[in-house]
């Protein structure tokens, strides 16, 4: 956590008041109530406002370390034998901006996401506005029983994004929130289209890694046979490693390569 908060910076509260006050103006408020939450987030700070609103800060020591992940990971594609297939924005801004597109397309194919709101700028932050969704859980804190019930739906989701030319490009289990009414997904990336066969390869890894100390690897992987071909899961292998040495991913690798060779002979 404090290498975390470290690396994310501390935006001030000057800057952040800025901010409470554009956003009082935009939604014509007096006043606002602003929850900022401890939230493992290397790339903004969030905080909830007035429990309508989703907001993230985003800095540019936020888009310097986005930046930096990015490079990381495309080095990490190149390793497994692939083009590099994430995108950078150079601005907090365009960060807040994309993500804020990122977001809208998953509502426009039918998929569970917030309701995204508007991407502004104040004294260099990128500000992402998006709507508030409480009484959730997120997929990592699920009961295994939960979590098993899920795992069809979510890659039936995962599914759904790839045959609509979309990818997530950053699926953890923390980024898919649990309500009554199904899952959403939050935190979704753009990647480019030239590498979007790739990317739907490195989703499906990431799902599977995220599942599999959840519940098991022969569970994760039966999942994502109801909606992937075997070729599918085969390709997903090339990912396993370069997803393994990611900080916010911890499964047994190994273990998830056996049961998709199983599955594929």
């Amino acid at each position: 956590m404090e290498l975390r908060r470290l690396v994310r910076g501390r935006v001030s509260w000057s800057r952040l008041e800025a901010v409470a006050r554009e956003l009082a103006r935009r939604y014509d408020r007096d006043a606002l109530r602003i929850r900022f939450l401890e939230a493992d987030n290397w790339l903004s700070t969030p905080m909830v406002v007035d429990d309508e609103w989703f907001v993230k800060v985003i800095s540019k020591q936020n888009s310097l370390v986005h930046a930096l992940f990015t490079t990381g990971r495309n080095l990490g594609a190149f390793s497994s034998g692939t083009e590099g297939f994430f995108e950078h924005f150079g601005t907090p801004y365009q960060m807040a901006e994309h993500e804020l597109e990122a977001t809208a397309k998953l509502r426009e194919i039918g998929l569970n996401a917030p309701k995204p709101i508007e991407a502004f700028e104040v004294d260099g932050l990128g500000v992402l506005v998006l709507e508030y969704l409480p009484d959730f859980h997120t997929l990592d804190t699920a009961p295994e029983s939960e979590v098993n019930e899920l795992a069809g739906d979510l890659f039936a989701a995962l599914r759904q994004m790839h045959d609509n030319h979309l990818a997530h490009g950053d699926l953890r289990a923390e980024n898919v929130l649990v309500r009554d009414d199904g899952i959403y997904f939050i935190d979704a990336t753009n990647v480019n289209d030239e590498g979007m066969y790739d990317a739907r390869s490195y989703d499906l890894a990431c799902a599977l890694a995220a599942l599999e100390p959840l519940i098991g690897a022969k569970s994760a992987v039966d999942a994502a046979g109801e909606s992937y071909e075997k070729e599918d899961l085969v390709s997903a292998v090339d990912f396993l490693d370069f997803v393994n040495i990611r900080p916010d991913h911890d499964f047994d690798a190994g273990t998830l390569k056996g049961e998709i060779d199983k599955r594929a002979a």
